[in-house]
């Protein structure tokens, strides 16, 4: 729980350091965007080979070392004194958070048995989101009384203590029988996943047709198809195939990934919109998102005896309706509208993503072997996390799109107009310039419609997982580590 906090703390701080590491590192915008993208990068490229490498060697060898090197280059981002010595320990964090990430979830299968699973899931779940409101609350505390460099230091307090932690009561656990070291396997999904994660970030910043986007979006795919194909021919292949016949394992990782790509719908959104329109700054908006954590507090615990009583079907399928009727509520946000219709719907989606999202990756992690868990881990968290990049880049797409579609801008100049267009934030400073509270109250009633458009198509994305929960996942997920020969039979079991 506490190495999944401490991942969850890097992914909301760095955007609230951002316009003061600019000014004090002299950073321009392409530098701003390497702060962000070398720790993706490293990060999607890194977590196979790091699930591989806690099978072989221990994953609480590897926890260890990774949350050394997360603490050590969490204190080399703080004291960074130029915009490249900054990102070259960006990429080193994201190395130690490749490295926990899948090591984490691997232990899930290995530690717990089939009744408990699920309450750790939940527990491991809700100590990442968890970290998505309390970033920007400690973050905007520090950056209001210290400096940029203090939201980094918030890691390390609590590597130590999750270091101690492993060290005393984590039992060591790897594969019955090291596998050789599959180069081939290493290399083409590392660049494949990198390749792809990169050019859906590009694709998110210059549109899709942009050949920066384009080019490592397809040499990705290119090296993906390399790896399957180089895969089914390896003598011991780095990640079996097999597991994707396992009815289980394919239908709670796709659920998982939707749960993810709806995720961003919410939590980007919402915080532009609590100090946009709303007129809070960094540390209310995260305030703001504690009813939703609230919410998935108590759908984790409950998640367990629902599925229980009524079936992983039903748990997950309750789950994704709730949760997509919460995002179609938080559609029919107005400019008008207060911070209640906000707590209301977005503690009703955390009830909805609470309910589903252990169980759902309950069936993922359950249908690992001991052997397995590592590498199987490491494909789910890649595919669940590609899933989430591409939901970031496609709904930030609507949200650009239908923000910009409802701007009326004749009269002010060439320059202003870009400002205006570019986010809601510079609408909002040129309207500040110019004096125009019309200006303004126009901006603020666009950026709400592309926030109303982006909840509709996060709703019906909830609505795709409900289908496809009563639909794929099996009516039994709680079996560990089925045996591949069960694997045919699964896919029956689906239906």
């Amino acid at each position: 729980m506490l190495a999944s906090l401490v991942v969850g703390f890097d992914v909301t701080i760095l955007s609230l350091a951002l316009p003061a590491m600019a000014a004090d590192l002299g950073a321009n915008n392409v530098q701003l965007q390497w702060f962000v993208t070398s720790y993706t990068l490293v990060f999607a490229a890194g977590m196979i080979p790091a699930g591989m490498l806690g099978d072989r060697f221990g994953r609480r060898k590897v926890l260890l070392g990774a949350l050394v090197i997360f603490g050590v280059s969490s204190l080399a981002c703080a004291y960074s004194t130029a915009s490249g010595a900054f990102i070259g320990a960006r990429a080193v964090l994201g190395l130690g958070a490749a490295l926990i990430m899948p090591t984490t979830l691997s232990l899930l299968p290995v530690m717990f048995s089939d009744e408990e699973r699920p309450k750790a899931i939940g527990a491991v779940a809700g100590a990442a989101m968890l970290a998505y409101p309390l970033g920007p609350i400690l973050g905007g505390y520090l950056l209001n009384h210290f400096w940029w460099g203090s939201v980094f230091l918030i890691n390390v307090p609590v590597v130590i203590i999750a270091f101690l932690a492993v060290w005393a009561w984590l039992p060591e656990s790897k594969a019955k029988q090291a596998k050789r070291f599959d180069v081939g396997g290493l290399v083409f999904s590392s660049v494949g996943l990198a390749a792809m994660t990169y050019g859906v970030i590009q694709g998110g910043e210059k549109g899709w047709d942009d050949v920066t986007a384009l080019a490592p979006l397809l040499g990705g795919l290119l090296a993906v198809v390399v790896f399957v194909l180089w895969e089914r021919r390896a003598a011991e292949p780095l990640v079996d195939l097999s597991l994707f016949a396992s009815a289980r394992f394919t239908s709670g990782t796709m659920l998982g990934t939707v749960i993810n790509f709806t995720m961003f719908g919410v939590l980007f959104t919402m915080p532009q919109y609590y100090q946009a329109v709303l007129g809070t700054d960094a540390m209310g908006s995260g305030l703001r998102l504690l009813p939703m954590v609230g919410g998935l507090l108590v759908g984790v615990s409950a998640a367990p005896k629902t599925a229980k009583a009524l079936g992983p079907k039903a748990a997950v399928g309750i789950g994704f309706a709730l949760l997509a009727a919460a995002l179609f509520y938080g559609a029919t946000t107005d400019t008008g509208s207060g911070t209640g219709l906000a707590a209301a719907w977005t503690a009703a989606y955390g009830l909805g993503l609470g309910l589903a999202l252990p169980t759902a990756m309950d069936a993922a992690l359950g249908a690992l072997s001991t052997d397995s868990a590592g590498v199987g881990s490491a494909v789910n968290q890649s595919i669940r996390t590609l899933g989430g990049s591409f939901g970031a880049a496609i709904l930030g797409a609507v949200l650009n799109s239908g923000y910009r579609g409802e701007l009326e801008l004749g009269g002010l100049p060439a320059k202003a107009q870009d400002a205006v267009r570019d986010s809601v934030f510079g609408g909002l400073g040129v309207a500040k310039a110019v004096k125009s509270p019309a200006l303004a109250d126009a901006v603020k009633s666009a950026f709400v419609h592309g926030l109303d458009v982006v909840l509709v198509v996060s709703g019906a994305l909830g609505l795709l997982g409900v289908l496809l929960a009563v639909v794929w996942l099996p009516r039994h997920v709680g079996q560990s580590a089925a045996d591949p020969a069960e694997s045919e039979h699964e896919a029956a079991d689906a239906v």
